[in-house]
């Protein structure tokens, strides 16, 4: 008895490697996405779980135009940018349900760390990495990024807005993201979870443009 609760514990104190946060949360997604009368928004709830959202948002930002913000816009900016992640991350994930995972090696630095899968849909292969990174030795590990056959959405999102930057200033920043997440909110709620399969599976690692 004492050696199995012994046993018991150690389990329960020992860490939740990278791999193992990447795994149990594709996992989750597949079998989210797999229910019946799976819709975006029921993806969009499992997916946060494991995929920080605003620390994505954050690092395509870039560190240098962040600081220059103030503490209301970073909240507006994170705010908005997380819905919209959310719904255009979870669309995609709808689109893999039926993908077969194949999972390679975790490296760890620090508090950053990548896992290396590939994804198989139909006959076509996919290298899909994820970036994970934690506060603390103590704090859960989070997704912060997703590359896609060498296509990271940090980046992609990065030099959307740069561009948008220079043009048009933070607030044209804000304003066409709250325009895209509007419209992209909007699309999620008319469009059944069959047809979301469809286009999701053409536009695997896709990031949204923000134009």
């Amino acid at each position: 008895m004492i050696a199995s609760l012994l046993a018991a514990t150690l389990l329960a104190a020992a860490p939740v490697t990278p791999l193992n946060v990447v795994k149990s949360g594709n996992a989750d997604v597949q079998k989210a996405a797999n229910a019946p009368g799976a819709t975006v928004q029921s993806l969009a709830s499992v997916v946060e779980k494991f995929v920080d959202f605003g620390e994505l948002a954050k690092r395509a930002m870039g560190e240098k135009a962040w600081e220059g913000l103030t503490p209301a816009q970073r909240k507006d900016f994170t705010d908005t940018m997380t819905g919209l992640l959310r719904a255009s991350y979870a669309q995609k994930a709808i689109g893999q349900a039926k993908a077969e995972v194949a999972y390679g090696k975790e490296s760890v630095q620090g508090n950053e760390a990548t896992v290396d899968t590939k994804l198989t849909v139909k006959s076509d292969q996919v290298p899909v990495d994820y970036k994970l990174y934690r506060t603390s030795a103590k704090t859960d590990w989070r997704i912060y990024d997703v590359i896609t056959d060498e296509v990271s959405l940090v980046d992609t999102y990065s030099g959307q807005f740069r561009k948008i930057l220079q043009t048009k200033g933070f607030d044209g920043l804000l304003t066409t993201l709250k325009s895209k997440r509007a419209q992209l909110e909007k699309q999620n709620a008319e469009t059944s979870a069959a047809s979301v399969k469809d286009t999701a599976a053409s536009t695997t690692g896709a990031a949204p443009q923000a134009k």
